[in-house]
């Protein structure tokens, strides 16, 4: 009977395997950091140009980096046919935590790392700053990815 068993259950393991929790999460905070990356970045670099305050600086690169990882996180829900409401409150539940956690942990990276906030846009201190805080952020939201696809919130698109 055993035996019956597990030839029953060998049969169903030939269609195409899921990728590993693992790897969803990798990819899952890989797309999280590009949206973070690409505004926060953005903002910093628009703020420090604009000669704002490090605080005004970080509202604005906290606000283009949600903002951009939302739309990023939207776009494929509204290519699968979601209305932009409920593209949104898929994307806020199944990413908000992702993005906030990441976005938080930039911030604090930046802000306490000696010189990153001083230091001008073309200052290697700049950039290294910011390549420290994007790792810090990946580093971070990657558990929260994890459970999140882990309890079937969140799924790669």
């Amino acid at each position: 009977m055993k035996n019956q068993h597990h030839q029953h259950s060998d049969h169903h393991h030939h269609h195409v395997e899921e990728p590993s929790r693992a790897k969803l999460a990798f990819s899952a905070t890989l797309h999280c950091l590009l949206g973070c990356g690409i505004g926060e970045v953005l903002g910093v670099i628009i703020g420090t140009s604009l000669r704002m305050s490090n605080v005004n600086t970080l509202i604005l690169a906290v606000t283009l980096g949600f903002l951009v990882g939302l739309i990023l996180g939207i776009r494929p829900l509204l290519k699968a046919k979601f209305d932009f409401k409920r593209a949104l409150k898929t994307v806020l539940i199944a990413e908000g935590l992702s993005i906030v956690v990441m976005e938080a942990t930039e911030v604090l990276i930046e802000v306490y790392t000696p010189g990153v906030m001083a230091a001008g846009l073309t200052s290697w201190i700049f950039w290294a700053g910011m390549l420290l805080a994007m790792s810090g952020g990946f580093i971070a939201a990657y558990p929260i990815n994890y459970y999140l696809i882990e309890k079937g919130i969140r799924h790669q698109h």
